[in-house]
């Protein structure tokens, strides 16, 4: 590794950004900008194996360097944040490289395509101070998500219950015509994956952990490698049970998550993000007004969104302490959709922490399971 970036006191955090599609033009580059015209940010380069693309990506967003190379820019331009916007199966060798740069990293979900994938990143990670690599979980920043979880650790709401976590969204043949998508090597899942992760990821900060899962998964209409809805039961540690549902075949799309606790129903229905107004708290019957009252007070309304999470990562880096969705923190949604898969194409109930080196499906979402692995990773053994 080069000598050590100078220290991030009284200088913008230096951002680049690794592929230059839609999520980093539409989510990453508004919330830079925030930053940027605070003075907590400037982005100093991008990069897209598309060259076209990326000086296309930095003439629109005012940024000054180019490249089609990963590797010189982090040579060149020596970021203290990569921003990693590529398809899942790049996330590994990107993040690695980047930490290995001395940059910290916030990188799309799905996170990377396995947990062993997973476990080799932070293994690049830096000691106490970092750089660390983050997930982006940006449903759980936000003042709804804030409000509620604080509710539920200190007690207010009584204990968690029953729970239902459901990402009901609707993808056409046009959506699976890219060739990346559906695919195990390239997506590394489906709608589990790909899709329902950020609800579940909700449901887990909510929670906290879970203790075993049963799952079911289908492939009903789209021609994929993977499947296209899924279906589980979940037990928590605390002892809740919760419902998932994680689909692209539904028409009225909605995503949701609803908590039934001693004292109070907390729901909240959105799409592709939430506000205060997207949270519902419904008190038990004998539960004071008054308490019920302070209980929907959210007070100022921040939506969930990228700006939400980069703004609490920048603050991590400044202060050099772990960011959240990063480390065990990170991985256990990950670990959660694994046993998912496993439990679904193995009819079995699976348990937290039983998915390790030698499990086929530690190194692959589909475990080389028959019918599901791909043509070629069945016949090698998956």
């Amino acid at each position: 590794m080069d000598q050590p970036l100078p220290p991030l006191a009284g200088r913008p955090v230096r951002a680049a950004v690794v592929g230059t599609g839609a999520i980093a033009r539409v989510s990453h580059l508004p919330a830079l900008a925030r930053l940027a015209e605070e003075g907590e940010a400037e982005v100093v380069a991008a990069v897209d194996i598309d060259a076209d693309a990326a000086r296309a990506f930095c003439a629109a967003g005012g940024i000054p360097h180019a490249y089609d190379d990963l590797e010189r820019m982090l040579r060149e331009q020596r970021p203290d944040l990569v921003i990693i916007c590529t398809p899942p199966t790049l996330h590994r060798e990107q993040t690695v490289a980047a930490l290995r740069a001395g940059a910290w990293v916030w990188c799309e979900k799905p996170p990377v395509p396995s947990l062993s994938d997973f476990d080799a990143v932070e293994a690049e990670e830096g000691g106490d101070g970092g750089p660390y690599a983050a997930i982006v979980f940006q449903h759980r920043f936000g003042s709804g998500a804030t409000h509620v979880r604080r509710l539920l650790a200190e007690g207010a709401l009584g204990r968690p219950l029953v729970a239902h976590c459901q990402t009901t969204w609707y993808r056409d043949t046009a959506y699976y015509a890219v060739p990346w998508r559906g695919r195990w090597h390239t997506e590394g899942g489906g709608p589990a994956m790909g899709h329902g992760i950020h609800q579940m990821d909700l449901l887990l900060d909510l929670l906290g952990p879970w203790s075993e899962v049963r799952a079911m998964a289908g492939r009903l209409v789209h021609d994929v490698e993977t499947e296209d809805v899924s279906t589980a039961l979940v037990r928590f540690e605390g002892g809740a049970l919760a419902t998932v549902v994680n689909s692209v075949l539904s028409p009225d799309e909605v995503s949701r998550v609803r908590l039934d606790c001693e004292r109070a129903t907390v729901e909240l229905t959105h799409l592709y993000g939430h506000a205060n107004a997207d949270w519902r708290i419904t008190p038990a019957p004998g539960v004071p007004e008054e308490e019920a009252t302070a209980w929907r007070d959210f007070g100022a309304d921040v939506p969930s969104s990228h700006l939400a999470q980069l703004r609490e990562l920048v603050a991590s880096m400044r202060a050099g302490r772990r960011p959240r969705s990063s480390g065990e923190d990170g991985r256990k949604s990950l670990e959660l959709v694994t046993a998912l898969y496993k439990s679904a194409f193995t009819d079995t109930t699976v348990r937290r922490g039983g998915i390790g080196p030698g499990d086929p499906y530690y190194t692959a979402l589909h475990g080389g399971a028959p019918g599901w692995a791909p043509a070629v990773a069945a016949e090698v053994g998956g």
